[in-house]
């Protein structure tokens, strides 16, 4: 017999990763609380405007909102991506990825993470049973054999909630992973991303641009209106420069590294700065504990991998929680979660080497190098099956994928 308990589940985290484990269980009969320190409708309210953050959906991260039911809802507000142009600046490198070779109609998808955010809060809202307790501040959290019991402050009070599994999703920075002193393993790129949207003087065409240069990669990802999403990253002791620049100067220094594929870059929005560094979670579950989403890796954001390496956390978890729950087993127990760690360490380690040997290879400058990436580059635009594997990898379609991420319902 189990301890009386609060919920089946605790999601610590009421993010983009969070909010979809919850919706991916929202047919189940399991209770689930989320707990986030920002009130669910902060972001919901705001109105569409230039500065539009945005997220790189992979083809695969479709698939595993169609399964949820979600995709209909999202679809309309959506920029598909359908060629990729990779090259490396001032060399002849360049491959294309097409998603007609792929047989899809995208390769990803381009959607304002304020627009995610809502249709999940949407869904949640008609969720019977799942609670949204916000804003609430983790102080602590404890296991013990047949629950977890986390304390929050919420509004002042002291809130003990006891649950069968919590799930930390609260990101890069994880209250939960610090309070369980899980260990780390992290590198410093010693890059800085700048995040913007900008509008070049030609049609986007849907096309998704990766450049890279000696500072780092340059991605540009169309949206609407022509607006392409820019992740610049440069040198972390340049990044302070970098934001000081005026539009115009902005402008001329982001056209020089990337070139005029797009014509004139002519406008520019507000700008954001994030350091980069990989970080990987030594352990993702112990009894009662899962670790998922930015909480268990965050990875360098060239080729768009970590939202939906997390989506796709997410996904295998709600599938090992409702096997474990139809077979009578406890959702907590370290068997069934160590399945789910286990299926889940391919994808990752798949990922963190795929994004982490791309930024090593083309920020080396010496001579060799930079001969054999663009021969790479070269190799995997002329030889189909290079390309049908770079392409299957980028759209999240490698390994065991989770019934979500085949488009079907749990």
């Amino acid at each position: 017999m189990f301890a009386p308990i609060d919920y089946d589940i605790l999601i610590i985290g009421g993010g983009m990763v969070g909010a979809s484990l919850a919706c991916a269980l929202g047919n189940t009969a399991l209770r689930i609380g989320i707990i986030e320190a920002v009130p669910f409708n902060a972001s919901a309210q705001a109105q569409p405007s230039y500065d539009d953050r945005t997220l790189a959906l992979a083809y695969g991260s479709r698939r595993i909102f169609e399964g949820m039911g979600l995709w209909p809802a999202l679809v309309g507000a959506t920029t598909p991506i359908k060629k990729i142009h990779v090259s490396d600046r001032g060399h002849f490198g360049v491959t294309h990825i097409d998603c007609a070779d792929e047989g899809v109609e995208a390769l990803g998808y381009v959607v304002v993470s304020r627009t995610l955010g809502q249709t999940l809060m949407q869904a949640l809202h008609a969720l019977p049973h799942v609670d949204l307790i916000c804003p609430a501040q983790l102080t602590n959290i404890t296991t013990s054999t047949d629950h977890a019991q986390v304390i929050v402050d919420q509004n002042g009070e002291q809130r003990t909630l006891t649950a069968r599994l919590v799930v930390a999703a609260d990101g890069g920075k994880s209250a939960v992973r610090e309070q369980l002193k899980i260990p780390t393993r992290t590198w410093d790129y010693h890059q800085t991303a700048i995040i913007t949207n900008i509008t070049p003087q030609h049609p986007h065409n849907n096309i998704a641009y990766e450049r890279f240069t000696s500072t780092g990669p340059i991605a540009m990802l169309p949206m609407s209106d022509n607006r392409c999403a820019v992740v610049w990253t440069v040198a972390s002791n340049q990044a302070d420069a970098v934001m000081r620049l005026t539009d115009e100067a902005f402008l001329a220094g982001l056209q020089n590294a990337f070139g005029h594929r797009l014509g004139r870059l002519q406008k520019t929005g507000m700008r954001h700065a994030y350091p980069l560094v990989l970080t990987r979670a030594l352990e993702h579950v112990r009894p009662h504990l899962a670790v998922i989403g930015n909480a268990a890796h965050t990875l360098h954001p060239i080729a768009g991998q970590g939202f939906n390496l997390g989506l796709r956390d997410a996904a295998a978890l709600a599938q090992v929680i409702v096997e474990a729950q139809r077979a009578g087993h406890d959702i907590g127990s370290l068997d069934v979660l160590n399945h789910y760690a286990a299926w889940r360490r391919a994808d990752q380690i798949r990922a963190i080497a795929f994004t982490d040997s791309l930024v090593r290879v083309f920020t080396n400058p010496l001579a060799p190098f930079a001969l054999g990436r663009n021969l790479g580059l070269l190799a995997v635009d002329l030889l189909p099956p290079l390309k049908h594997l770079l392409a299957r990898q980028t759209m999240g379609l490698v390994g065991k994928l989770p019934r979500l991420a085949r488009g079907l319902g749990l």
